[in-house]
């Protein structure tokens, strides 16, 4: 009994085949080129929340160690200030800029405590290199007898 071998199982891949695996490998390449691209634009954004962060808090504690005199004192608190993302790096270098506000108010406006709580927000507004608008905000209150008393 003899075995003959298909004439087809010969041949060569045809070029429908190889056009069809190559479209499929550039596709699989596509999607994960572009799921590293993301990666790498989510730690940016993170990396910048980060960075927005730290400059909320260091504005926050360090109108918490005022005294009640310097709250009250008209432009003894800066109402506006910017920051940037990486001091330390070479100019041209440093990133993102943060644009801030400093807002202070009587809280609550209708209570007989009133006159001697502040309630300060710290807001903070940048544009990251692809156009995203981002923005943080924070609220803490100082109050007369409060920790300034403490420290100083």
């Amino acid at each position: 009994m003899r075995i003959h071998q298909n004439a087809n199982r010969k041949r060569g891949t045809t070029l429908v085949e190889v056009l069809m695996a190559s479209g499929l490998l550039i596709t699989i390449g596509a999607g994960i080129l572009g799921g590293f691209n993301y990666g790498f634009f989510a730690m940016q954004l993170a990396r910048e929340n980060q960075r927005a962060t730290q400059i909320v808090l260091e504005k926050v504690e360090t109108i918490r160690l005022y005294s009640w005199d310097q709250v009250n004192s008209n432009g003894f608190i800066p109402t506006i200030f910017q920051d940037i993302y990486d001091p330390q790096a070479p100019e041209g270098k440093r990133g993102v800029t943060y644009y801030g506000t400093v807002t202070i108010t009587n809280f609550p406006p209708d209570v007989s405590y009133s006159a001697n709580l502040r309630q300060f927000t710290v807001s903070l507004q940048w544009t990251n290199n692809h156009g995203l608008g981002r923005s943080r905000t924070l609220s803490t209150w100082v109050a007369k007898d409060g920790l300034q008393n403490y420290v100083y």
